[in-house]
Formats: C-alpha cells, sequence, structure tokens
C-alpha cells in the first residue's frame, strides 16, 4: 500500500486554486481556468471598477449642476452589445474544445463498475474476473473497538482514508461506468477532473489516464442522505506489474491469462493406473473356426446359498 503524497490528490490547507491535476484532460481545463477564465474575470472587473469609479467622479452633482438628458446614445448600445457576445464567443471556442477532448474517450484498457450506496462504494473488475472491493470510511482511533483497524497517516488525510481503494494501472486508460443501489451519489476525485452522477437505474461513464503513480482521493459530491460526508473514494495509481500482482492478490485474472488450474482430487487417489487391471486379451478361437465359448460370470457359490 503506497503512502499519500501531500502535494498531491489531497487538499492542501491554506492552498488556493485547483488541486494538481495528474490526467492530460485535467491539466488542459486548469489551464482554461488559470491562463483565460482568471485573466477574463480580471479584465472585466478592472474596467468595470474604473468605468464606475469615473462615472462617480465625472457625473457627480458639484460638477452637474444641471443633468444631462441624453437617454441614448447608438454608438455606446452597439459596443456593449457585441462586446459581451465576443467575449463568450472567445470562452465557447476552448471550452468546446475541452468538451471534445472529454467526453471523446479512447479505447479502454480497464473498465471498472463503480457502485454508490448509502454510505459506502462498490467496486467491480469485470475484465479481471468480475471480482469486487467494497470500501468504507476508516475511523479515527477513538472511534472503533480495541483490535479494530483505525486509519493511520499512511491511509491518507481524516475522513479521506478508505479501508479499500480503487487500484488502476498506471499509462492505461480507465474507463468507469457508475451507477447507484439506492439513491443519486456523485463520483468525483478533483486531481483527475472527474465528476459524475451516480443514478440508480442508469449507466454512466467517464475515463480516466494517470500517468504519475501515487494515491489520490476524492468523495461522494452529490447529498445522498445522513452520512453523506463518510463516503471517500481512494484510488492508487501503480505499475502495470505491481497491478497485476493486486489484482491476483485479490482473485482476479489479467485478460488473456488462464486461471489458476484447480487441484486434481483424484491425485492423491489409491486407485492408480498400476491398479487398475489390464484389458483381457482375446480369447481363442474354438476349434473348427466357430466362435470362442462365452463362459458364465463367476459368482459368489456361497453367498448365493445364503440368498
Amino acid at each position: 500500500m503506497s503512502t499519500p503524497n501531500p502535494e498531491y490528490g489531497v487538499p492542501v490547507p491554506g492552498s488556493l486554486g485547483i488541486q494538481h491535476q495528474v490526467t492530460e484532460i485535467g491539466r488542459e481545463a486548469a489551464s482554461f481556468h488559470n491562463n483565460i477564465l482568471l485573466t477574463l474575470c480580471a479584465v472585466i472587473s478592472l474596467f468595470v471598477l474604473v468605468l464606475l469609479a469615473y462615472t462617480m467622479f465625472r457625473f457627480r452633482r458639484s460638477a452637474n449642476p444641471t443633468p444631462s438628458r441624453t437617454s441614448h446614445n447608438t454608438l455606446i448600445e452597439v459596443i456593449w452589445t457585441l462586446v459581451p457576445v465576443l467575449v463568450l464567443v472567445g470562452i465557447a471556442i476552448p471550452s468546446i474544445q475541452l468538451l471534445r477532448h472529454q467526453y471523446s474517450p479512447p479505447p479502454a484498457d480497464l473498465t471498472i463498475k463503480v457502485i454508490g450506496n448509502q454510505w459506502y462504494w462498490t467496486y467491480q473488475y469485470p475484465d479481471n474476473g468480475g471480482f469486487e472491493i467494497v470500501s468504507n470510511m476508516l475511523k479515527e482511533k477513538g472511534d472503533v473497538k480495541a483490535g479494530d483497524r483505525f486509519r493511520t497517516d499512511a491511509d491518507g488525510p481524516p475522513m479521506l482514508a478508505a479501508d479499500e481503494r480503487i487500484v488502476i494501472p498506471a499509462g492505461k486508460v480507465v474507463k468507469f461506468i457508475v451507477t447507484s443501489n439506492d439513491v443519486i451519489h456523485a463520483f468525483a476525485v478533483p486531481a483527475f477532473w472527474t465528476k459524475i452522477d451516480a443514478n440508480p437505474g442508469r449507466l454512466n461513464e467517464t475515463w480516466v489516464k494517470v500517468d504519475r503513480p501515487g494515491v489520490y482521493f476524492g468523495q461522494c459530491s452529490e447529498l445522498c442522505g445522513a452520512r453523506h460526508g463518510y463516503m471517500p473514494i481512494a484510488v492508487e495509481v501503480v505499475p502495470p506489474a505491481k497491478f497485476a500482482a493486486w489484482v491476483a492478490s485479490k482473485g482476479g485474472t489479467m485478460p488473456g491469462a488462464k486461471p489458476a488450474a484447480a487441484p486434481d482430487s483424484t491425485g492423491s487417489s489409491p486407485v492408480s493406473e498400476a491398479a487398475v487391471p489390464a484389458a483381457a486379451a482375446p480369447a481363442a478361437t474354438a476349434p473348427g473356426g466357430t466362435e470362442p465359448a462365452v463362459q458364465p460370470p463367476a459368482t459368489n457359490q456361497a453367498a448365493t446359498a445364503q440368498n
């Protein structure tokens, strides 16, 4: 089990902005947010602030004892109509490009079915023999009985550490099929730029490709009941060889691999080939070329007499 990195995949106290992104889609989205949206917001806010300050100073009552009666200005009205349209078009172009990348996934190397429950997660690996793991939040040491497992720093931050992690291979395309057994949940991992609803009776789909091994945390992001805040998600990204070993430890198999053969229950049987009588040789042909006489089966005379 890997130890989480305090700079990746976890909330950092006092930090600003988005978590470090470890997927290509996440890096593209973070760049769009930080370099385009925030810059545009700052420019528009500064322009409005300057315009308000100029208006308050230029058209103050002491400087304009007789207020202007102007009610229309064609040039200004054209400008304040076209400029917002151009701003929205400038936002729409990279937004549509990002959405196209996000919702045009490459072929999946691994499929995992994510099932939300009140209030825990179930993960199934249909490509690896269909085994299933159940994930619950790890409680603090003072909240469990003596001898029960409790959260440590190696497991992750409080209220985000889970007793079972999703394990995925690094550098592989992983498709998540998300649904729910009861109410609406949401499967969200901020470092992957992933958030999708888990609806009962419906299958939603998202995907990730993470090149950096590590542990990344998320949680249910849809109000789902009294213990909504106790549904953490822990994802461990490991090298492919380590992933194959983990699958084997869970009783699963890798695609294309044959399951281990079950022990032959007859191997230790006292009956062996040596104990099996050889087939009787064909009986000699009776003189004259006729078929051999059929010998009557031997009987246990004593047993017959007793019966």
